[in-house]
């Protein structure tokens, strides 16, 4: 008897493991947090027998990948899948469907003597319980949003509440045009599918008012479903302040000091050095038409000299020099702005110590 569970809320909020027996092509569309992608065929087998599917039947389709996932390949698969269960054995199974797949590789561990559940429905039935799950916080669950002048520290103010939402950390982005961090962005599907899980989570132990950033739509490549970010736009608005100094220095050990040290790690000294400086500049070039050209020219002067004396000597002062700038004549006038047009949703203004105590209470 095949062993299943429908059990989507306990599976998620348990954080079981589960294998995903799906191509890694399909793998790398979307998953969820605990997934481990330990294919039942590569992309070039699955891509072979979707063709054999479609020409010849299922029956000749099946044959074919019995063909393909045979000897020391079907060996190596399924020991795979055997060390994983060990390591797991409180984990589970699932195809795209909870179809074929699923059941192959059931039978195939219980062969080498392992019984391993499988989920019901597979990836797609989990993807669809998480979309709900997002839908009802969009219905259900109040917000507060928190905004203010860059560089004031919202995202770290959010991680003192254990009722906040942390949309640039799943995403993998600080949400401006400087945003973008060493590692790539997650998929669409595993940015919503980490949300959702965090969610579900929190309203699990209790929590339905949440505190969000206050953030556009789209954090990099990564987008906060529609009805969703509806709901935060409408919300009302915490305005965070503090002083420009504090926010230069800020900036300047997020967006310099944590940046060099993402790239050094990954790539080494100097190439991740010289990764780092042109994801700087880029990150400048990218807001050219914003800043006009004479702005821009003044603002990479200052950067290129300030990368060339921290590439020399190890020093950072130099680069307060333009993203002082960049704040001033830059970002805190568009906040600003933003922030008259949305007057009316503002709730509370105040500095760390206070919005922190306004939005703990």
């Amino acid at each position: 008897m095949n062993r299943q569970s429908a059990d989507y809320r306990q599976i998620f909020l348990s954080g079981a493991p589960l294998i995903d027996t799906r191509a890694p092509v399909e793998f790398a569309k979307g998953a969820f947090p605990a997934s481990h992608n330990l294919p039942l065929m590569t992309d070039a087998e699955r891509h072979k027998v979707g063709t054999c599917y479609k020409q010849h039947g299922q029956e000749a389709a099946i044959k074919l990948g019995h063909r393909l996932v045979d000897g020391e390949i079907k060996t190596r698969r399924v020991q795979a899948w055997v060390d994983f269960v060990q390591a797991h054995p409180e984990g589970y199974l699932y195809c795209f469907r909870g179809g074929l797949r699923s059941r192959i590789t059931q039978q195939w561990l219980r062969e080498a003597g392992v019984d391993y559940p499988m989920i019901t429905g597979g990836y797609k039935a989990l993807r669809n319980f998480l979309i709900g799950t997002l839908d009802d916080a969009a219905r259900e669950c109040h917000f507060v949003q928190l905004g203010g002048l860059t560089g004031c520290g919202k995202t770290l103010l959010l991680h003192q509440l254990n009722h906040a939402l942390d949309l640039e950390g799943r995403a993998n982005h600080r949400g401006s045009s400087f945003g973008r961090h060493a590692l790539p962005q997650p998929a669409q599907i595993d940015f919503e599918s980490a949300l959702a899980v965090d969610i579900l989570r929190k309203r699990d132990a209790g929590v339905e008012h949440f505190v969000i950033e206050d953030e556009n739509r789209a954090i990099g490549s990564c987008h906060v479903p529609l009805e969703l970010h509806r709901r935060f736009s409408a919300s009302p608005l915490v305005w965070l302040e503090d002083r420009l100094e504090n926010r230069i220095e800020r900036i300047l050990q997020e967006y310099v000091i944590d940046l060099t040290l993402e790239f050094v790690t990954l790539q080494g000294e100097a190439d991740g050095f010289s990764a780092y400086a042109q994801r700087l500049q880029q990150s400048l070039k990218n807001i050219t038409k914003r800043l006009g050209s004479e702005r821009y020219q003044r603002l990479a002067s200052q950067m290129d000299a300030a990368l060339s004396h921290q590439r020399e000597t190890g020093d950072v002062a130099l680069h307060r020099d333009w993203i002082a700038a960049l704040l001033t004549e830059y970002y805190d006038p568009m906040y600003r702005f933003q922030s008259e047009r949305q007057a009316e949703r503002v709730v509370f203004r105040g500095n760390r110590e206070q919005v922190l105590a306004y939005l703990s209470s």
